[in-house]
């Protein structure tokens, strides 16, 4: 059985100093499992709620700054990431969920940019948005704020999977990573990120490296094999 970290945000809450700490702790707690050489842990973040009118009053951009950090670094752990969300999703709902590897929703799940005060909030949420869907199907939402449902959500591919019973689609998240390592994850998701904006001769490298990489981890149990 993986060891697994879990953390509940609430969308309904305003950013805060205690969001960023949660999430920075959470990602504490995983990058020191993850070099124990134990089983790499899965993270799985329960995500509800979204903001009302004002919810930006108090912010200032430092605080902004320190959040999207945080959601980067949750984003590029080395292990596998899980979001559930379920009923409305906005504000850190939504911005924790687009930066999980896989994300789940429950039936009733829809995904809300929530609007400052004059416009929707243009945080990093949007452009996760585009990456995974697309600018001409998530336009409505980015620029009016329309709810995304989860079906649409589905389809579009910003939500892998509907379910009824996340401790079981979580579990079966934990099944999926296996025996995988949670540094190798890492390095591959890397490359998916990069081969959207990277051309192929600029992604060569990184991949050739990750390929001699793995030749070496693999040749490694034959060599200690051969010594006895």
């Amino acid at each position: 059985m993986h060891p697994l970290y879990a953390l509940e945000l609430d969308g309904s809450e305003p950013m805060s100093a205690t969001a960023v700490k949660a999430v920075s702790a959470l990602c504490d707690r995983a990058e020191d499992a993850g070099g124990t050489g134990a089983r790499t842990p899965v993270v799985a973040v329960h995500v509800t709620g979204a903001p009302d009118t004002g919810w930006t009053r108090n912010l200032d951009v430092m605080l902004v700054t320190k959040w999207e950090r945080a959601l980067r670094r949750l984003e590029r752990l080395p292990v596998a990431t899980v979001a559930v969300a379920h009923g409305d999703c906005g504000g850190t709902a939504i911005e924790a969920f687009l930066a999980a590897d896989v994300r789940l929703a429950a039936p009733d799940t829809r995904l809300l940019l929530p609007r400052d005060a004059t416009s929707t909030w243009p945080g990093m949420a949007g452009y996760r948005l585009v990456r995974l869907a697309g600018v001409a199907r998530i336009r409505g939402a980015l620029l009016f704020g329309r709810p995304v449902e989860a079906a649409e959500a589905l389809a579009l591919g910003v939500v892998d999977e509907l379910t009824d019973d996340p401790a079981a689609a979580v579990a079966a998240v934990a099944g999926l990573v296996g025996d995988l390592s949670g540094k190798e994850i890492a390095i591959r998701r890397q490359l998916m990120f990069d081969a959207a904006t990277t051309g192929f001769e600029d992604a060569l490298g990184a991949h050739l490296a990750a390929c001699d990489r793995a030749l070496r981890q693999g040749a490694a149990p034959e060599t200690a094999a051969e010594a006895l």
